[in-house]
This record gives C-alpha cells, sequence and structure tokens, in this order.
C-alpha cells in the first residue's frame, strides 16, 4: 500500500504542474486513453430455457438419447440459436458471445450452417469468442480406447470454433479413479486434444464444472501437468460442487480460493448468476470480491454472462448481471488504472 500511496502523491504533483500551466484536470480529457477494465459478454446457456422449451422436463435419458438420435427436437423454445448473436448485441449491447454445443449438436461440421452463424455475427458486429462443448465422452476416461475417442469426437469442435473465428473451445475434465489418477488420466486427453488445438490456433480451456474439476488445487495441477500455452481454465464463479450426477452430495469447493487458484492460467472468465438482493447485487458470490481476483491476477479480455437463475426471466437475468458487471468495472476503474 505504501507503493500504491507514494504513486498518488506522485500524480497529484504531476496534475497540479499541469494545473499551474494553465492545464486543468478537465483538460486532460483528451489525452485519456482509458480501456475497459473488461469487456462482457454473453454465454449462451443463459438462454437454455427459451432455446429449448419443453424439452427441459425430459429425462435426463430421454434428453441424450435424443441429443445422439434427434438433436434438432431438443430445440422447441421460442429462441432460435441463429439468433443468439442478435439478441447479445441489440437487446444487451455486447459485441462477444460465447456458444454452446448442445444447441447445434449435429451442425459441428455443417459448413453451410456455421456460415450463417458466421454471417450474423459478424453482420452485427460480434465477436464469436468460444465454443463450449458437452456430452462428448471424458476426457479423463480410465479406459483409453474411449478416452481417445472422447478426444477425437472435440476435433470437430475444433474446427468449427477456428471457422467461427473463436479463440478457443471450452471442454470438461471428466475422469474416474483416485484423485492423483483421474489427474494423469485427464492431463492425457487435454494433452492429446490440446496438440490438435494447437495446429489450428485455437486454445483448449478447461471448467470447473461438477467433481473433482471442481477443486481448484486439482484442476490447477492437471493444467500444469498439461504444460502448453494452449490449454488453460475458464472459471467459473458458481461451479464449485464437487459432487456429481452419479454421486450426489453436499461438498463444495470454495469459490473465492478455486477461482485464485485457476486465474493464472485463465483464458476466458464466467461470471454466473442466479438469484439478486435487492441492491442488485449476486445472493451468493459476492461479484465485487470475485471481479479483484480476476483483475489482480492480470486477466483483462471478456468475461461471460451465465444466468443460470428462475426468479428472474433470462432476459431480466442477464440484464440484471450485465449492470452488476458494469456498476463494479465503474466502481473499480480508477483503482487499477492508477
Amino acid at each position: 500500500m505504501a507503493t500504491r500511496r507514494e504513486f498518488l502523491k506522485k500524480s497529484a504533483v504531476i496534475a497540479g504542474g499541469f494545473s499551474m500551466f494553465g492545464l486543468g484536470l478537465s483538460s486532460l480529457a483528451g489525452f485519456s486513453s482509458k480501456k475497459p477494465l473488461f469487456k462482457i459478454s454473453l454465454a449462451e446457456w443463459s438462454l437454455n430455457r427459451s432455446l429449448f422449451g419443453k424439452s427441459r422436463e425430459l429425462t435426463d435419458d430421454e434428453w441424450s438419447r435424443l441429443l445422439a438420435n434427434d438433436p434438432s427436437s431438443l430445440l422447441q423454445g421460442n429462441v432460435k440459436h441463429l439468433d443468439f448473436a442478435k439478441i447479445a448485441k441489440r437487446n444487451f449491447g455486447l459485441d462477444g458471445v460465447e456458444y454452446v454445443n448442445t444447441f447445434f449438436f449435429d451442425k459441428a461440421t455443417d459448413t453451410h450452417f456455421l456460415k450463417e452463424m458466421k454471417t450474423v455475427a459478424d453482420g452485427e458486429g460480434v465477436k464469436s469468442l468460444l465454443i463450449m462443448c458437452d456430452r462428448e465422452g471424458a476426457l479423463g476416461d480410465p479406459n483409453e480406447a474411449d478416452r481417445i475417442l472422447a478426444v477425437e469426437n472435440h476435433y470437430k469442435w475444433v474446427d468449427a470454433a477456428k471457422y467461427l473465428g473463436c479463440h478457443s473451445i471450452r471442454v470438461n475434465a471428466q475422469s474416474d479413479g483416485e484423485y492423483d489418477e483421474q489427474m494423469k488420466l485427464a492431463a492425457d486427453g487435454l494433452s492429446r486434444l490440446t496438440e490438435y488445438g494447437a495446429k489450428n490456433d485455437i486454445n483448449v480451456i478447461v471448467e470447473n464444472h461438477g467433481g473433482l474439476s471442481s477443486n481448484g488445487k486439482w484442476l490447477s495441477g492437471v493444467i500444469d501437468m498439461v504444460a502448453h500455452p494452449r490449454c488453460g481454465t475458464l472459471p467459473d464463479f458458481g461451479n464449485f460442487y464437487l459432487g456429481t450426477w452419479e454421486n450426489k452430495g453436499n461438498e463444495w469447493y470454495d469459490r473465492y480460493l478455486g477461482v485464485e487458484e485457476l486465474m493464472p492460467y485463465a483464458k476466458a472468465v464466467s461470471a454466473k448468476s442466479h438469484s439478486f438482493n435487492a441492491d442488485g447485487t449476486e445472493e451468493k458470490t459476492d461479484f465485487k470480491k470475485m471481479m479483484k481476483i480476476v483483475l489482480d491476477a492480470g486477466y483483462r479480455g471478456y468475461v461471460g454472462i451465465e444466468y443460470e437463475g428462475s426468479e428472474l426471466s433470462e432476459m431480466d437475468g442477464i440484464m440484471a448481471t450485465k449492470k452488476l458487471l458494469e456498476n463494479i468495472r465503474d466502481e473499480l476503474t480508477d483503482y487499477y488504472y492508477l
């Protein structure tokens, strides 16, 4: 803090010097080149209810069966995937989007469809940032043949991401077994996939997404083991539940510690929100504290809105999260620029 105070004193002297020469602080406005501390993007999962509609009421087995055999039949909502970039820009003024593969699950190799996505995004002035990839197998599967198959299942999403102009695909580090064994298995699958991603200038980034992947120490250890500049993380503010669908429990990893552990490897950040207090703050996550952790790590990229709540409509929940992030950005800008 002493260094910061000394800097502020020097800044005051400099400002005073300008005043002495007849240049008030307002005259310096033209010289200001402050860029936003971070930009805000929209994760497509924020609209999952509007995209899936009634298909969300299906059992997981039935939903999975349709995803594998007739994925388009799951899109029963009043929002269309091809309108996502338009909604991000026109409804929320956002210029970055994060796609989810389950909303175009059978279209990864359909260049006509991908061209439509790209045309819409480009026409709106929206950047396609990444594709979140689920339901393609466990990259840390104990069975080597299944692990390799999972890796190869992701290749088409790397190719799609490159076509769309994304910088990354987001994957899961799912595995099974003991702590150290899962780490080795996940690192093996990620290493294989990262090599393919690197050849295409696409990052492979891992989200804390249940099980051991929600243990910040474990996941950072996996990334260290991969040891490739194209392999990183996507820290999510809320996904620190240590259980899985198969292994229910009530154990949570400390979300602030987890984000702090994952930020050195972060190539994207997910601002998960569920419900809000009367003053606009998020009920379960201290967003200001989280954003200080993010910014203290030197991150200045996009922060993606991922609203998962049910109290507000999806549109209102996205807007509430956007306003919260904007307020925090305004509040912290001078601190990080001084």
